[in-house]
């Protein structure tokens, strides 16, 4: 009786649930990174509470496909890059792993930028460079030497730095009616404008550096649970187990949408509302903030940059590294140690001093993002066909494949995809 008791209570019930998050929700939260929140903040700007439904619309599109990369690790005991390699042509392999190592070297120097000019705003006395180094050494610091459990851990606790948007919608005081109908209608006018921006949401949304994190670290939790030294797989995922999974994915990519929602509704009803349309950066749009919903709401949104760009830094660094060691046949995994795997963390090193130089030449980071955002473009279509094949090849997943249904969500995300990355290439050497 006892027991029925404490199953039935709503803190060990949502303790339980805690528990069950991992790497679906660490995924989902590290999507909304500094980059993902200047577009969402863009959106919201410039076009009011318009692109909400967007939230809605690619919410159940990246969680079947994170869900997909998630069976592929579990199964097969290896990342996406590896199973890459195994199946399909080393071109198709080496295009798409140096496509990604570039978008994701870009994508850390405009987030190292993002989180510098973020605590500058709070803490104005410290130096733009100095904070530049400072994050680029403790996220290195931490995915290097610190172990993968205590790693994994700090990584999902440092999901809830993202409330910090919720918190600053909720006080802008929104029109909450609008904001309700507007989640559910869509509304898009045919603008260069609006196509790039259309593209810019989905490209952050649905990014490709997730598909490799995601993959590599259901097998990183493998390792982790079994004590596994090695990247031989001896076991039968059970259907507890894909479930489990299931249920961690599908709640970090609704948290992850919910994020973006709040974020738009917040620029939308306080910036646009206002008229401040020139919103370039996430800084910017914390700034901004600031004499509309208050100093508390504009502390709340540079700390969420802060908070993200922790999150999201590491993830951008560690899917390269996996995608290019895959791609090699090193040994790899944050399992390891430094000695272990020296070319694995030679690459996370590599891509966060390319960033880290990124804001030393003075490179502009709205263009650095434009290119991030042509590569992953690029990438993007070709990486989810073969995720789309994999993970419904019963070969390679044996009786762990789609079902019917799941594919046809993957097919339509791959035409998605594919329409908005060819409209903006299009639009960016064309119109």
């Amino acid at each position: 009786m006892r027991k029925n008791n404490i199953d039935k209570n709503p803190l060990h019930q949502a303790e339980r649930y805690w528990r069950k998050l991992g790497p679906g929700l660490i995924t989902g939260a590290a999507d909304d990174d500094p980059s993902g929140i200047a577009t969402y903040s863009q959106a919201g700007a410039r076009h009011g509470f318009q692109f909400l439904w967007l939230a809605g619309f690619t919410f159940p599109l990246m969680a079947f496909i994170q869900e997909m990369c998630a069976r592929i690790g579990l199964v097969t005991g290896h990342g996406l890059a590896a199973n890459i390699r195994r199946h399909y042509p080393r071109w198709v392999l080496f295009t798409t792993t140096a496509l990604l190592f570039t978008a994701n070297a870009i994508n850390i120097g405009a987030d190292l930028g993002a989180m510098a000019k973020a605590t500058e705003l709070i803490l104005p006395e410290i130096n733009f460079n100095f904070l530049l180094i400072f994050f680029a050494l403790i996220s290195l610091f931490l995915e290097i030497l610190i172990k993968y459990e205590r790693y994994s851990q700090f990584l999902k606790f440092l999901t809830i730095s993202l409330l910090a948007y919720a918190a600053s919608a909720i006080m802008t005081n929104l029109n909450w009616g609008e904001v309700v109908a507007r989640a559910f209608i869509p509304s898009l006018t045919f603008s260069k404008e609006q196509i790039i921006l259309i593209c810019g949401v989905l490209g952050t949304t649905i990014s490709p550096y997730l598909f490799f994190w995601q993959t590599s670290q259901e097998v990183e939790e493998e390792h982790l649970e079994h004590h596994l030294r090695s990247h031989s797989w001896h076991q039968n995922i059970s259907d507890d187990e894909v479930h489990r999974v299931r249920i961690d994915i599908w709640s970090g990519m609704f948290f992850s949408n919910l994020v973006m929602f709040f974020i738009i509704a917040a620029s939308a009803g306080t910036l646009f509302a206002a008229g401040i349309t020139n919103i370039n950066t996430a800084s910017d749009a914390a700034l901004a903030l600031k004499p509309l919903a208050g100093d508390f709401a504009f502390i709340l949104f540079a700390v969420g940059i802060i908070g993200s760009g922790l999150l999201a830094i590491p993830v951008l660094a560690g899917a390269a590294s996996y995608a290019i060691s895959e791609s090699f046949g090193w040994k790899y995994g944050l399992f390891r140690k430094l000695k272990e795997a020296r070319a694995f963390y030679g690459v996370i090193i590599a891509a966060m001093i390319i960033g880290l130089a990124m804001n030393f030449i003075g490179l502009d980071p709205m263009k650095a993002l434009l290119y991030s955002a042509v590569a992953n473009g690029i990438i993007a279509p070709i990486v989810l066909v073969l995720i789309v094949r994999m993970s419904s090849d019963k070969e390679i997943m044996k009786e762990k494949t789609n079902h019917p249904a799941v594919s046809s969500f993957g097919w339509l995300t791959v035409l998605i995809m594919a329409v908005a990355s060819v409209a903006t290439i299009f639009s960016l050497i064309f119109w």
